[in-house]
């Protein structure tokens, strides 16, 4: 009998990943990334950032070809398709779904103040409380900015989309979204249930250029006649599942129910919570949206901070203070060489640009209470990864202050996750105990698409075979652990 799949795309602004899922097993039977180099973003201005919706699909088909050879899998042999895609992009598209533009994306910033002036009119306790984020530099803001100053592409709208809806429509040849993709956009009123009429009067376009709405998890759309014949997928095949790569890696971590917390600590870090109810922080230090399991009946809000001081100090810590030729896991035994707190030294690490948690203030990266008698390499080594648990911790903070009661945080086996001195500290501050599996946004696209499909009963069954790789349970004494990070927090007020 041959063997059945499940296909999950991951749309990045790096590369597009593709990975077969084995239904009976749910172990990944091939995955391909595309291009093997970084894609091109394209920056004609400071803080613009735009790439070609194209060449998402020529790298989605290329990544799809591989995965395809590498089992002999035909187009018959693989019963559905999940999305997770790069948030907050804008595309437009045309009546006869032609892109008019390159897409603005997530990391393009020149719809700041587009954001900020809307804020200010509209009064944030209106933004808040419906929107529950400023309308900041999101999807809405993004499509202000191009009605502007794009006069003539703006009245050839048809319709707007996210980069998965987008995909999506590649596959289709139709055009829908999803609560929770509107909601990433700041394009959704939490507290009428609908589209942000109010916040489109306000920047004077009509929700009519929002697709259909269709279910996180449903048969959304089938893959057409003309996008079989260019992937080799059977026409036909239900698309049935779509997330924003944050909800989706939450998703790929079975984090679905409130008071669990998907992280990633790569180059920044990124902490995603669910909360059971709807709320917001006044202040505006993270964002919230629609969970990929949100309903009118079952709120699941996904509370969404990032941190942009954090694996990249311990990339340069290794860079430039530690012996030169360690290796990271060295790196990470020469820090447990010294004690909790590292004997007075305090490092704050956000030298990476302003932070949100921060309300949008850039204090830097610094030491304190250097002792030139006593501390060394391994001192500053173990401060940064101190510095940048308490940063975590600082964050999950706030989520607590939203009224969420934390008790698990799960993580790929990855990067700054792989330190047990991170680990330990973040558990020992927060409270949490720290699962790490073996994951990916594409794998956990694949599984979506099984639930959506009917093949999986619920996420239960379809995350059934995750492996707790390791657990890191806060220790018995958290004593030195939390008054290190008071002494922190006291450096913290003093830069800010």
């Amino acid at each position: 009998m041959a063997r059945q799949y499940l296909l999950g795309l991951d749309v990045g602004s790096s590369s597009v990943k593709a990975s077969l899922v084995d239904v009976t097993t749910g172990a990944t039977a091939a995955s391909c990334f595309y291009p093997e180099t970084e894609a091109p973003i394209k920056a004609v201005k400071a803080g613009w950032a735009e790439q070609s919706p194209d060449m998402w699909w020529t790298n989605a088909k290329l990544a799809l070809s591989n995965i395809m050879q590498q089992t002999s899998a035909t187009g018959s042999d693989i019963l559905a398709v999940g999305i997770s895609y790069q948030m907050h992009g804008l595309v437009c598209v045309d009546k006869d779904q032609q892109v008019l533009r390159d897409a603005i994306i997530w990391c393009d910033s020149r719809a700041v103040p587009y954001g900020e002036k809307a804020f200010a009119a509209l009064g944030a306790d209106k933004c808040l409380s419906h929107l529950l984020n400023s309308p900041g530099n999101f999807t809405a803001s993004k499509l202000a900015w191009v009605k502007e100053n794009e006069p003539e592409v703006f009245a050839n709208i048809y319709k707007v989309m996210l980069p998965g809806d987008y995909i999506a429509m590649k596959l289709s040849g139709e055009i829908n979204t999803t609560v929770s993709g509107l909601s990433e956009g700041i394009m959704w009123d939490f507290k009428e249930g609908k589209p942000a009429d109010f916040l489109f009067d306000y920047y004077g376009f009509s929700s009519d250029v929002i697709a259909p709405i269709v279910p996180t998890f449903g048969v959304q759309s089938r893959v057409s006649a003309q996008a079989a014949a260019e992937t080799g997928l059977l026409a036909g095949t239900p698309i049935s599942y779509r997330a924003g790569d944050q909800p989706n890696n939450a998703l790929s971590l079975g984090v679905l129910q409130p008071g669990e917390i998907a992280a990633t600590g790569g180059t920044s870090g990124v902490v995603y919570g669910v909360l059971g109810s709807v709320n917001y922080d006044p202040k505006s230090r993270v964002n919230t949206f629609a969970h990929v399991n949100h309903t009118a009946t079952d709120t699941r809000l996904g509370v969404l901070l990032c941190i942009n001081g954090t694996g990249i100090l311990n990339a340069w810590t290794k860079r430039t203070i530690a012996p030169e030729g360690i290796t990271y896991a060295e790196m990470n035994d020469l820090a447990e060489s010294v004690p909790v707190g590292a004997e007075g030294l305090s490092i704050i690490p956000f030298g990476n640009g302003a932070e949100r948690i921060l309300e949008n203030q850039n204090p830097g990266a610094s030491i304190h209470g250097i002792n030139f008698n006593i501390h060394t390499k391994a001192h500053i080594v173990r401060a940064a990864q101190e510095g940048i648990a308490f940063s975590f911790a600082y964050g999950i903070d706030i989520m607590k202050q939203m009224g969420m009661n934390i008790t698990t945080i799960k993580a790929g086996h990855a990067n700054l996750f792989l330190s047990p001195l991170f680990r330990r500290t973040l558990a020992a501050v927060t409270g949490a105990t720290i699962e790490l599996y073996d994951t990916d946004g594409s794998v956990g696209a694949a599984k979506g698409a099984g639930i959506g499909a009917g093949i999986y009963k619920d996420s239960d069954e379809a995350f059934s075979t995750l492996k707790l790789i390791e657990a890191e349970k806060p220790v018995s004494d958290t004593s030195a652990y939390i008054e290190a990070y008071e002494n922190w927090k006291q450096f913290l007020v003093m830069r800010s």
